[in-house]
């Protein structure tokens, strides 16, 4: 059955169902005045959309020196030539595959940030995803997720189950949250719940928490109280899957998707956009950036997967009031080492890229490109902070003091505009 036949008959099965079809929604709510064809005047939230590159992203192949005689001598099955990139400036390029990301930085609506990381960079995926997952060198043991954080103090009175929203399998610990925990859905198309390990994660923390908040309460009753809350909060994320579903299925795109799974799960980013469900934060995340071996293939191949999707969801969101109120942040735990090994790939280095995309950022370069030269253990250096990014947006976009959510302050960088 093809897609459009799909929305056809979903959107005949949920008209037809009338209150009961929308799974007992108001008729007065925004989506259920998009089911009926009316319009809805409320402005669309600000929402971040965060793309993570799980594995270990080689900013080399990604943002290319190619006029860097030390990068000539480090690469060689996985170097690539002036002509395979598209120009930046005389010195790098973007890879050859990322056509339309190129396209959004020469129209001026991508921010390149060079050389990103932090003190003592580690090469571990799961330690290193911890420090980008909360902000902070100690990881979880400092504490909830930045998005937790971000959502308590930026949101704290708006009380909906979809303020923060993960689709895909193992939720991140970004996402994680005692007060506003994630609605965590399988996608592109299943959109089951999926918040089991979040749920365990989740009371686990509740209750640790009401220890140390009320010590001198007896532990009993201040767990119960924390968990009851947290159970509600976490009954309703996963009663709301019924409403994401819906806002998915009828959505209509602008422009075409490819078929990968990011692309699907950003389209149906763009759909719980326009569904306006109020969620603030979006979460994905694209696999395969561990190219240990064979990596100019493979890698090839995920910056074409990455630029079609990405591409496709910021043409689909263009010169739209949602488009104008939606910021994509593209970041992963750490770079490629310099030089290739053996197995025609590379191993985890340090510092890498990230990409900071929407109408209202103030795109270019930003941040010093590392120095292929003066390395760091065999790595490219990190020369800016990650959380200078986190913070510009957390400061900037959202409005709320940066070190509310990363705990302290932070050179903050001009994305926008």
């Amino acid at each position: 059955m093809t897609r459009a036949m799909q929305q056809f008959l979903a959107r005949r099965q949920f008209l037809a169902g009338g209150l009961y079809g929308l799974g007992g929604m108001s008729l007065a709510t925004p989506l259920a005045k998009a089911l009926q064809g009316l319009p809805d005047e409320t402005p669309f939230p600000r929402s971040l959309v965060l793309v993570q590159l799980s594995g270990g992203n080689d900013g080399l192949s990604t943002i290319v020196p190619f006029a860097d005689d030390g990068y000539a001598a480090a690469r060689h099955t996985t170097r690539l030539l002036k002509g395979d990139v598209l120009p930046l400036d005389d010195y790098r390029g973007m890879h050859g595959n990322l056509k339309g990301l190129h396209r959004k930085y020469q129209e001026g609506n991508m921010a390149i940030i060079e050389g990103v990381g932090y003190e003592e960079m580690i090469r571990s995926h799961f330690r290193a995803m911890e420090v980008w997952h909360t902000g902070r060198r100690a990881g979880r043991l400092s504490g909830e997720g930045w998005v937790g954080q971000l959502a308590q103090a930026a949101w704290d009175s708006e009380d909906h189950p979809n303020l923060v929203v993960h689709l895909g399998g193992e939720v991140p610990y970004s996402v994680y949250s005692t007060h506003h925990p994630a609605a965590a859905l399988q996608a592109p198309t299943v959109y089951k719940w999926f918040g089991k390990q979040q749920v365990e994660l989740a009371y686990g923390m509740a209750a640790a928490r009401a220890d140390s908040e009320k010590p001198s309460e007896p532990k009993h009753v201040g767990r119960d109280k924390a968990l009851a809350g947290l159970r509600s909060i976490l009954d309703d994320a996963h009663d709301s899957s019924a409403s994401i579903r819906k806002a998915a299925a009828l959505y209509r795109e602008r422009v075409e998707y490819p078929r990968n799974r990011l692309g699907g799960g950003l389209r149906d980013v763009a759909a719980l956009i326009h569904g306006r469900l109020g969620t603030r934060v979006f979460s994905l995340k694209m696999e395969g950036f561990d190219t240990h071996a064979g990596q100019r293939g493979s890698h090839d191949s995920l910056m074409e997967s990455l630029d079609t999707a990405l591409s496709a969801f910021m043409d689909d969101l263009s010169n739209t009031p949602a488009g104008r109120d939606t910021l994509v942040l593209v970041f992963s735990e750490f770079g490629r080492r310099v030089r290739e090994n053996g197995s025609r790939g590379t191993d985890h280095g340090k510092a890498g890229p990230m990409f900071v995309l929407g109408s209202s950022v103030k795109g270019g370069l930003y941040g010093k490109h590392p120095s292929l030269e003066n390395l760091d253990d065999g790595d490219l250096a990190s020369t800016t902070d990650f959380r200078s990014v986190y913070g510009a947006i957390i400061e900037h976009w959202f409005k709320t003091p940066h070190e509310a959510v990363l705990g302290k302050k932070y050179p903050l960088l001009p994305l926008f505009s």
